[in-house]
């Protein structure tokens, strides 16, 4: 038998969570466990993207990027968080799940530590250990609606911490930070000379007056922070695989020697129909928002309709996560039930981490409102003859 090595031998399995059971079992079941659009992309990016391909957008081009693309989200950076990005601290990447990965890749080596804040973004997990790092759980304020307490992340960090790991605003629990709470976290990182690895993927799904704020725009963390995002969730762009990161200069050589060592760039034509989705018209993204803002109106109040079941309303994402702890179930064992009984696929809240016990991630952004409308009445049925 050959012999693998160790980082495939000594490291966790890939888990795909309810997804992977559900797609296992078949049959009438109403997906709401993956983070998947439900929308189609953008007419006007797809078409920028079959036109760059007619003209011959084929070939090799920019190893970081094309320049075009760069420099609009840099602008886009700029206007919205008052940092002073330039083009050449883009990094355009294969979703930001390749952005992730290269940089727990340059700043991680065997034997260093990596903190997750818990509940925690799983598919993190894989991407450390194959580093030959440590995944480290410091738990969020679930008393305080899953605030960050610097208190309890304080307790995590040892000599062997390199990184803190961000997702803003937050998968799973529809959590917008506050920016007293990334000051916190920011105290932290200068502190102990930390960086950190910022997953912002949904910060333009945004609900009720919901405010991103960037934390590396903050005070002495631009130099300390890779701020990652991608066109995945709010353009409706999950197959496109397309994504960026963001990082001081000094920094992005590091991350390059990884992604140029991968894939050398990214598919040109694509990027052009990425550049039409960042200058192109507001009002479809907006129009996208509204429709998301619906489907999580639409859950949230059925679900608090349900006996055993509160939810609140999530400032921002396309997730709901309901308390489930009055069932007395566990929630891998209700989530496995949901589907057997129910026809209904959602994310046990565990999945997460043991901070998420008593949850369920429901994802409304994945269906549309008719869809969610025959989901909701499946779990409703189920929640009152449990």
């Amino acid at each position: 038998m050959p012999r693998f090595a160790r980082r495939i031998t000594d490291t966790s399995p890939k888990d795909f969570g309810m997804f992977a059971r559900a797609m296992a079992q078949g049959g009438d079941l109403i997906h709401l466990e993956l983070g998947r659009p439900v929308e189609d992309t953008p007419k006007h990016i797809k078409d920028a993207a079959i036109a760059a391909l007619r003209r011959g957008e084929v070939h090799y081009s920019d190893l970081q990027g094309l320049h075009p693309l760069r420099a609009a989200l840099a602008d886009r950076m700029h206007r919205e968080s008052g940092m002073a990005v330039s083009a050449d601290e883009v990094l355009i990447t294969n979703g930001l799940t390749q952005a992730s990965y290269a940089a727990f890749m340059a700043f991680l080596d065997p034997g260093d530590e990596a903190i997750l804040l818990s509940p925690h973004y799983p598919q993190h997990i894989g991407k450390i250990e194959l580093t030959g790092a440590t995944p480290v759980f410091a738990p969020l304020d679930a008393a305080n609606d899953y605030a960050i307490n610097p208190n309890l992340i304080a307790r995590k960090i040892t000599d062997r911490t390199r990184v803190i790991a961000l997702v803003n605003p937050c998968n799973p629990t529809g959590r917008v930070y506050s920016r007293a709470e990334l000051q916190g976290l920011a105290d932290l990182a200068i502190a102990h000379d930390l960086i950190v690895i910022s997953d912002e993927v949904y910060d333009r799904i945004l609900y009720d007056g919901a405010e991103h704020t960037a934390i590396a725009s903050l005070p002495g963390m631009k130099a300390r922070t890779i701020t990652m995002s991608a066109f995945t969730k709010a353009y409706a762009m999950d197959g496109w695989r397309l994504g960026w990161l963001v990082c001081d200069a000094p920094l992005m050589p590091a991350l390059m020697k990884i992604t140029t060592s991968e894939v050398t760039h990214v598919n040109t034509f694509i990027q052009h129909g990425a550049l039409a989705a960042v200058n192109g018209p507001g009002d479809v993204l907006a129009r996208m928002v509204d429709d998301d803002r619906a489907r999580r109106d639409l859950v949230v109040s059925r679900l608090n309709q349900m006996p055993g079941i509160t939810c609140s309303a999530p400032q921002g994402t396309i997730y709901a996560w309901p308390d489930v702890s009055a069932t007395g179930l566990a929630a891998q064992d209700l989530a496995l039930r949901l589907m057997a009984e129910a026809g209904v696929v959602v994310e046990a809240g565990s999945f997460y981490g043991p901070e998420g016990e008593g949850r369920l991630r429901i994802c409304f952004g994945a269906q549309t409102v008719e869809v969610l409308d025959q989901a909701m009445d499946r779990l409703s049925r189920f929640f009152n003859t449990l």
